[in-house]
């Protein structure tokens, strides 16, 4: 599960639930080992059920796990060079800003940086395709990718390595502003992120040569 608001939620309903009981089982109406068992149960339907409450993304382009096309890769591989169009929901209560990452997972491509951007307003529940460069939200800061260039740069994975995995991430978090500069690394990236993300969510493009 992706949040922790789930488990906590259940957590606190799994330990007042209990606490009633066992003031019952005090009085001799009710066993106690029977309680922890149901309330057990309970709780991990509780915990299963409430995790669609977790953050979600998407794209109107592709679906999770399908394959992203052929205008949102780089002019190299006969595209556009668009940024693809995301939009997300169920956002944490607290959340200030947000950030952006998509990253290739290949091994090949070692972790290779194809998106990152910060400081996202706290309002803003989508990007339009074609944003970067372009048309970003206001307050929003584009970082430099793997390719050198600041923004988006789309897939153009090497031939014949196969389907490459394009993890597309947006973070919920708990500040208004990061404060990185434009050369920042993706590890540099999640060290700054460690410690403030309220929840994130995920989709995976694929795209190969």
């Amino acid at each position: 599960m992706e949040t922790k608001r789930a488990i906590v939620f259940a957590l606190n309903y799994y330990q007042g639930f209990l606490e009633g009981w066992e003031i019952r089982a005090l009085k001799g109406d009710i066993k106690m080992k029977w309680i922890k068992r149901i309330t057990l149960c309970m709780f991990i339907v509780i915990i299963l059920t409430k995790g669609g409450f977790a953050m979600k993304l998407e794209s109107p382009a592709f679906k999770d796990n399908g394959f992203i096309p052929q205008k949102y890769v780089m002019p190299g591989a006969g595209g556009e060079n668009l940024s693809v169009p995301l939009k997300w929901s169920d956002v944490p209560e607290g959340t200030k800003s947000f950030a952006l990452s998509i990253i290739d997972i290949h091994p090949i491509a070692n972790n290779w940086i194809h998106w990152l951007v910060i400081n996202i307003p706290k309002e803003v529940r989508s990007l339009e395709e074609g944003a970067s460069r372009r048309n970003m939200p206001k307050g929003s800061v584009e970082l430099r990718n793997s390719f050198g260039d600041i923004g988006y740069g789309g897939p153009q994975p090497p031939r014949g390595t196969g389907p490459h995995q394009y993890v597309v991430t947006i973070y919920a978090l708990s500040v208004e502003k990061l404060d990185l500069p434009v050369n920042t690394t993706l590890s540099q990236f999640n060290k700054a992120i460690e410690g403030k993300v309220l929840d994130k969510a995920s989709i995976t493009g694929l795209y190969e040569r």
